[in-house]
């Protein structure tokens, strides 16, 4: 059976916000993007810094903060005010393209997360291309799995990522799927960045502009991950890997996006092994929109929904007022 890719939680059209946001990233990121190549260790380090000022988004009010270090896994764990373990925990793996992106950038998110799932999140710092290319990504995602399942059972876990971090949590489900392994309660994707070497992506932005996304940038972050590995390598071609045993998927993405042709083959890809995947296509949307929820109300909304995915019928509903609430 074909599922729905405009379920209720889903407006017809974009908000004014969303559409004041699109319009000041094709205005004033997108332009710097496309100028911008990141195998230039200046502009890599330049843009890494840019990014790590998302940083200073508050947090959620009441949101606690512990720093983790132990063996090959680093990160912060996340937990909002109503967030308890005993509910489930969350694995998030950010995204930046493999090379931008850290537990700076994306710890408000995370934070919202928790909030909204009242499960604590283990945002994880991974290792980043080009300095460590692919395994060493795919490679820590794993680890801070096995990490987690010292203590807590698999069914009480659930894997997130968005951008690069949607290809790691693909990535990881087919590893699990692969070693005959334990797998997660359910998984979420925001935008993922899944085919690697770019097969639409251009062709995409041709017709219609991506706000946020420059093509070939995304073809440097896929070949600077990739490294010495062909993008057909089996842990590299996530489209492609077996879906077989994969547990119950969510992929939020925005129509803007010149990446949206990646959540529509993984949906598709996994229906077909006979899987679940719910896939929410947000008209005017850009590249991972929830990751903005303090400015844009559809932010908050998809936020809210990946809560309702996760949670069970008797446990009571999040509020918005929950999800934007930040620290004074």
């Amino acid at each position: 059976m074909t599922l729905p890719t405009r379920p209720q939680a889903v407006p017809a059209s974009p908000s004014v916000q969303s559409r004041a946001l699109a319009q000041l990233l094709m205005s004033g990121l997108r332009p710097l993007g496309d100028r911008m190549s990141i195998t230039s260790w200046p502009q890599r380090r330049l843009v890494r810094e840019m990014f790590d000022t998302v940083g200073l988004t508050p947090l959620p009010r009441g949101t606690r903060v512990e720093s983790v270090t132990d063996g090959d896994v680093r990160g912060l764990w996340l937990t909002g005010r109503r967030a308890d373990p005993a509910n489930g925990v969350v694995l998030y793996l950010h995204g930046g393209g493999f090379v931008f992106g850290s537990r700076r950038t994306h710890r408000h998110l995370a934070a919202a997360l928790s909030v909204t799932t009242w499960r604590p999140v283990l945002l994880v710092d991974y290792r980043r291309a080009p300095e460590h290319p692919f395994p060493a990504a795919a490679d820590d995602a794993l680890a801070a799995y096995d990490w987690l399942l010292r203590t807590h059972a698999p069914e009480s876990i659930t894997v997130m990522g968005d951008s690069a971090g949607g290809h790691l949590v693909a990535g990881l489900l087919a590893d699990l799927a692969r070693r005959r392994r334990p797998m997660p309660a359910a998984a979420v994707m925001f935008s993922p960045f899944l085919d690697l070497g770019c097969a639409e992506v251009t062709d995409r932005d041709a017709v219609r502009r991506d706000p946020f996304v420059p093509p070939q940038r995304a073809i440097e972050c896929g070949l600077s991950y990739a490294g010495a590995y062909a993008l057909s390598h089996r842990r590299l071609n996530v489209l492609g890997a077996g879906k077989r045993r994969w547990p119950p998927v969510l992929i939020q993405v925005g129509d803007t996006e010149c990446l949206l042709g990646d959540s529509e083959r993984m949906a598709e890809s996994i229906r077909s092994a006979g899987g679940h995947c719910e896939l929410q296509v947000w008209p005017g949307q850009v590249h991972v929109f929830p990751a903005f929820y303090p400015l844009i109300p559809e932010g908050r909304a998809a936020l809210r929904y990946v809560g309702d995915f996760l949670r069970t019928n008797t446990l009571e509903s999040v509020t918005e007022q929950d999800v934007v609430a930040t620290a004074s």
